[in-house]
């Protein structure tokens, strides 16, 4: 892999990890205000059904375009810094083999990972989605998976892993923003998969040097689940209700895919940022300092999820 400095990859001086760290802890602060502010509205209207499992998806999009907007003025960025959209198509090709890698076949080990936390006296909690009968799916691809994909992917792949990027370099931004794009997340049964993809979304981005296979990527997980779950082709296992043979087959070449893409990524003769010792020291500790608010409070949540509260 090639190296080189921010300099030489016209990173903006405005860029720095401590603004990674104040975009993921504004970005929770607003959630949970928002999500507090329509639970209140719900319970006092005593509303139900599909609208308010829209609105809890929304609350999500909503915080992180505020906190995107306050992030951005607050720190003079440029869009086309933290959000760059111009890639050659082979980038998109291998967003299709990563998404088909990791679909069916990490899954498989997230699924693992779910089976030993049982075995330890966790129980899973069920994910709650509107009807997926008839337009039921079209708009739950709109609000869990289209609208998700951009607002994440520009908070998390954009915003984030640009500026930790330029304070950190380029291989502990991609883990450090995997970290946190899990946490947000506050699922105890989804971290490792959310962490994978938080991961290799970053090295897509960086690799590519554009936001948009990444988003594309999001999307096609987020969408190819809802279809799935829609024509009930999932088993309560998470996987795909077929003959074993085909699914075996199917386990095989997606891990190939998935594989192959990530080799892929990491020979790219695209090139990464590395930052001096120093420089990486302060950009570590103003990632954590300025981001030790959102961490904290995601920390918790999570703690509180894995003993079912």
């Amino acid at each position: 892999m090639l190296y080189n400095y921010r300099m030489n990859l016209n990173l903006g001086d405005n860029l720095n990890a401590h603004k990674a760290g104040m975009s993921f802890s504004a970005t929770v602060a607003v959630y949970i205000v928002v999500s507090l502010i329509f639970s209140v509205i719900i319970t006092s209207a005593g509303a139900q059904g599909d609208g308010v499992l829209y609105v809890n998806y929304l609350c999500s999009p909503i915080a992180i375009l505020c906190a995107s907007a306050f992030a951005v003025w607050q720190g003079r960025m440029r869009i086309n810094e933290i959000a760059p959209v111009k890639c050659r198509i082979r980038y998109c090709l291998i967003a299709l083999l990563l998404i088909f890698g990791l679909l069916f076949s990490l899954s498989y080990l997230n699924g693992a990972l779910i089976s030993l936390l049982e075995l330890c006296g966790y129980t899973p909690r069920e994910s709650s989605l509107p009807s997926l009968e008839g337009w039921g799916l079209l708009g739950s691809i709109v609000v869990i998976a289209v609208i998700p994909a951009v607002t994440e992917e520009f908070m998390f792949r954009g915003i984030a892993f640009h500026n930790a990027q330029a304070g950190v370099g380029t291989v502990r931004a991609i883990f450090l923003t995997g970290f946190i794009f899990a946490l947000y997340h506050g699922s105890v049964e989804q971290t490792l998969y959310q962490f994978v993809c938080g991961c290799l979304f970053a090295l897509l981005t960086a690799r590519s040097g554009s936001v948009i296979p990444a988003m594309v990527v999001h999307f096609l997980n987020n969408a190819v689940i809802l279809v799935l779950t829609a024509f009930n082709l999932v088993t309560d296992a998470g996987g795909l209700k077929v003959a074993l043979w085909a699914e075996i087959l199917i386990i095989v070449l997606s891990a190939l895919c998935l594989v192959g893409a990530v080799v892929w990524l990491i020979f790219d003769k695209k090139q990464l940022v590395r930052t001096e010792k120093e420089q990486t020291k302060a950009g570590l500790k103003g990632f954590f300092v300025w981001g030790s608010a959102g961490i904290f409070v995601m920390s918790l949540i999570w703690i509180l999820g894995l003993f079912g509260l």
